[in-house]
């Protein structure tokens, strides 16, 4: 689902682009998304083995309320503030579900479903206060209270049903990885084929992307004991900042050349 896909005009989407705090949804967005659900993967494992359990979380928490509260201060959507705000939200949602297993015994056969009740109860208030789950539409401080809310849903709905299809169906990191990667096609292809709602098409994929993302990076940085490459989690979550933070770099300079040509016309 492109940019164009989910908007109706040129001249309406030239003045949302203005006022939105979320990107637009370009090659980019997904393969950034995808990069940032892996990073948040990692770290999160690395941490909460570095450090006791307690404190990983407790820091996870500290540096999402800052990020969070940064993007909410911003007036426009600035790319190294919002993929910053993505990537801690990765991180303290791949906590909050590993709590609920590692923690607390909770399987992700149940966790799972419950992420689940969380997620469509955040829509469901997101759609009826609001009228549109359309990210287009994050122009107001409830609206992106909302978008956030279900960002970080999301990505505790996803890191648990990745975690369960590799560990409680079997399926292993990669094959897991290699599934959500068909799966994630799907929503792109009934959108194309069957004009399935661009809006949901949307979120179907976005939901998909954590497990896709963070199944790969599980399987690069887990042990062979365990199935995985044994490149070891702070090391390719390293590598992944860092490719993030180019991916960045390319979008505040295309942001900016393009925000020169709207002024120029």
């Amino acid at each position: 689902m492109t940019t164009a896909q989910l908007r109706p005009s040129e001249p309406a989407a030239a003045a949302e682009r203005l006022l939105s705090k979320v990107p637009e949804v370009t090659a980019l967005f997904w393969i950034t998304k995808v990069l940032t659900t892996g990073m948040g993967e990692d770290a999160s494992d690395f941490l909460v083995r570095t450090l006791d359990p307690v404190p990983a979380v407790g820091l996870g928490g500290v540096l999402l309320v800052a990020a969070l509260a940064l993007q909410f201060r911003v007036k426009r959507y600035i790319p190294w503030v919002y993929w910053l705000a993505v990537t801690m939200v990765s991180v303290f949602g791949t906590m909050a579900a590993d709590v609920l297993h590692v923690g607390f015994g909770v399987p992700y056969t149940v966790s799972a479903p419950g992420f689940l009740v969380v997620l469509l109860a955040v829509f469901a208030w997101w759609r009826i206060s609001e009228g549109t789950l359309s990210i287009h539409s994050v122009r107001t401080p409830k609206r992106e209270f909302c978008y956030w809310a279900a960002v970080l849903a999301t990505f505790a709905l996803g890191t648990a049903v990745g975690d369960m299809t590799a560990t409680t169906v079997g399926l292993g990191y990669f094959s897991s990885g290699v599934a959500f990667t068909v799966a994630i096609a799907l929503p792109a292809l009934a959108h194309w084929k069957l004009r399935l709602n661009a809006v949901l098409a949307f979120w179907l994929a976005y939901i998909l992307t954590r497990p896709l993302g963070a199944s790969f990076a599980d399987w690069m940085g887990a042990d062979r004991d365990h199935h995985g490459l044994g490149w070891g989690f702070g090391p390719v979550s390293l590598v992944l900042a860092v490719l993030i933070a180019a991916l960045v770099g390319v979008l505040t300079v295309r942001g900016g050349a393009a925000a020169g040509r709207r002024r120029a016309g």
